[in-house]
């Protein structure tokens, strides 16, 4: 599969400089567009970043997305770390992993993973062993909240605080701390999930990679754990709590259940990021490990509307596309359904982690892919 199209992301030189060996273009983890504006997070910072698309040029093969403007996490949530580590010399990073608009809100997701320490090639086998024995945990990876959404100059934004009709709507953290969150302190004594909250994400442990909103709940993709080929998306209903700017989980069925689990056969593979589709889900599917491997897009029909616990096994899933990857570079991490200009053509665009050179221009541009979206399977 080629793409149809193209996207020239163009970011401020100012900020795409995250540290001396990492640009905010080169790890894009999620892609969302809402009318003219594009909204991207890197998995390495504490941001959320827009851009605004211009016209394609006269062939219509390619667009431009620019005015980048950059927007703190730190402004809108009360974050359990600060966003840089004088100590360490980096940035406590988010892990920012998924983003959902329901026309009012704009939702947030870290991974809620663990990380281990990756070894450096000129490591000796005592430091490598070290490093591989080292597991930590970023406090401001247990993220999961909501942003109210605006308008300035005629251009989506986010804001702290909103009021309409006498109706106030504010930014919202899920309740937690730098060792979790309501969400991770109930999987722990989940069956299926619980033993994999000690496992770092790359070692196929607890790993959300995607977000999509199902009417007031949310749906929650997970690259890992794969369990015996079978991916995992977790259904929670986050609401107000009583303290400002927190919100908590409120149950789900009469049991008191404060999250369902769907469970998905991707053949083995893990949930890279979910993007709604109208009453369907879409579900960019990749290795669970850390490591070059098939990437494929399905079609959960229905999949934006599930309808209690659910196991959606391979024959009821829709293949739609097998992605490139390459080796080492461009793995795609992001998606976002993308229009031509007329709305005639519906496209797929993709973002990747790791981006190769040849999709970096100049100081802070990157070349992001849009592929043809295949239409609904009709049922025969």
């Amino acid at each position: 599969m080629h793409p149809s199209n193209i996207v020239l992301l163009e970011f401020h030189p100012e900020r795409d400089d995250l540290s001396p060996d990492k640009e905010l273009r080169n790890g894009l983890s999620v892609a969302l567009r809402m009318g003219k504006t594009l909204w991207l997070a890197n998995d390495e910072s504490v941001s959320i970043e827009r851009l605004t698309l211009v016209e394609e040029d006269s062939r219509g093969q390619s667009s431009f997305a620019r005015e980048h403007h950059q927007f703190a996490l730190h402004d809108f949530f009360d974050l359990p770390l600060p966003a840089f580590d004088v100590e360490k010399g980096r940035i406590n990073e988010a892990d920012v992993e998924g983003l959902a608009c329901d026309g009012k809100y704009m939702w947030v997701t870290g991974s809620h993973s663990l990380r281990r320490k990756k070894p450096d090639p000129l490591d000796g086998n005592k430091r490598t062993h070290k490093r591989l024995a080292t597991v930590s945990a970023d406090g401001n990876r247990y993220l999961l909240g909501r942003i109210p959404m605006g308008e300035q100059d005629g251009v989506p934004t986010l804001l702290k605080e909103v009021e309409h009709k006498g109706k106030r709507r504010t930014a919202a953290l899920l309740r937690g701390d730098a060792h979790g969150n309501e969400l991770t302190a109930q999987l722990k004594q989940d069956e299926h999930l619980g033993p994999f909250l000690a496992i770092p994400g790359k070692d196929n442990g607890f790993d959300i990679e995607g977000i999509a909103l199902a009417g007031k709940h949310v749906l929650l993709g997970l690259r890992g754990p794969v369990l015996r080929g079978w991916a995992t998306i977790i259904e929670v209903a986050p609401v107000d709590d009583e303290m400002p700017g927190s919100l908590r989980l409120t149950p789900l069925d009469a049991d008191g259940s404060l999250y369902r689990k769907h469970f998905l056969d991707l053949g083995g593979l893990g949930i890279r990021d979910l993007c709604k589709q109208g009453r369907d889900l879409l579900i960019l599917a990749g290795p669970t490990m850390d490591l070059d491997g098939p990437v494929t897009l399905f079609r959960w029909v229905g999949g934006a509307e599930p309808d209690g616990e659910t196991v959606v096994s391979a024959e009821v899933l829709e293949h739609v596309l097998n992605l490139p990857f390459g080796q080492g570079v461009d793995h795609p991490e992001g998606i976002a359904l993308f229009a031509s200009r007329d709305g005639a053509d519906e496209g797929l665009l993709v973002v990747h982690d790791s981006a190769s050179p040849s999709r970096q221009i100049g100081e802070s541009t990157l070349v992001a892919d849009v592929y043809p979206l295949p239409s609904r399977k009709k049922k025969r």
